[in-house]
């Protein structure tokens, strides 16, 4: 459980990608600091596996949310859906990604495609939607887009995967610079190696040899991205725009 600093009170935020992992995390930690969280997934009943404990004991609520963020239509449907029912947003998280780790000469062009249509064209959707209705809102909003570690360092066998988040990286610069005037943040998150079900999958050999390189000893817990991205989505950062943070533990390289 996470601490409340009521740093998120009456927020309504929209993460996607929320069915596990970082996305859980993010879910679950916005709601213990007083937000009303809309979870997507496009798998029809992932988030139900896990928030209803949540519910039971945070000040804030999690509400599931299915859509595919490649559709514009189901995301309009989906952003007005939030909006009639709170009508405010004031955060959005674009967390859904999509990874397939092919070295050259062996990539995939349907898996390139798959890569760039989630974490690419589907995060464009959701901020290029979020972002009207936040623009006719007196207090603006807040977006945090997650990109990787990778995209800044690059990674072996990664290379689609880091150009979607490279991308990501972009993205958040140019849009941060737009947006300002309609006073709505725009930042995003590098995460280094995280601890999810996913890596967990892993050769233990490679995890060591990752972690040998982080400062820190260890790899970063998916509370660790949430926190990071809370203060983002909190008033507390209201002067900070247009920055790509690393979650990474000090990672060497």
């Amino acid at each position: 459980m996470t601490e409340n600093y009521h740093l998120l009170d009456n927020k309504v935020i929209i993460i996607t990608g929320a069915g596990r992992g970082i996305g859980q995390a993010m879910a679950t930690v916005y709601a213990e600091n007083g937000a009303i969280v809309y979870a997507n997934d496009v798998r029809e009943g992932s988030v139900e596996e896990w928030f209803g404990p949540v519910n039971e004991r945070v000040t804030g609520e999690i509400r599931s949310l299915y859509f595919d963020i490649s559709s514009e239509q189901e995301v309009k449907n989906a952003v007005m859906q939030v909006k009639r029912a709170c009508g405010h947003i004031d955060g959005l998280v674009n967390n859904a990604g999509v990874e397939f780790n092919e070295l050259i000469g062996m990539i995939s062009a349907d898996n390139m495609q798959k890569m760039f249509q989630v974490n690419v064209f589907g995060a464009i959707n959701m901020l290029q939607i979020v972002s009207r209705i936040m623009g006719r809102q007196e207090t603006g909003g807040s977006i945090v887009n997650i990109a990787s570690l990778t995209a800044l360092r690059g990674s072996r066998g990664q290379l689609v995967y880091s150009a979607t988040k490279g991308a990501v990286v972009s993205m958040t610069l140019s849009a941060a610079k737009e947006l300002t005037e309609k006073k709505i943040r725009v930042n995003a998150i590098a995460p280094g190696i995280t601890n999810t079900p996913m890596m967990q999958q892993a050769d233990p050999e490679k995890i060591q040899y990752r972690i040998n390189n982080i400062c820190m000893g260890r790899l970063a817990e998916p509370e660790d991205i949430a926190k990071a991205s809370m203060f983002l989505l909190s008033d507390l950062s209201s002067y900070v725009s247009g920055q790509i943070l690393a979650v990474d533990g000090c990672t060497i390289m």
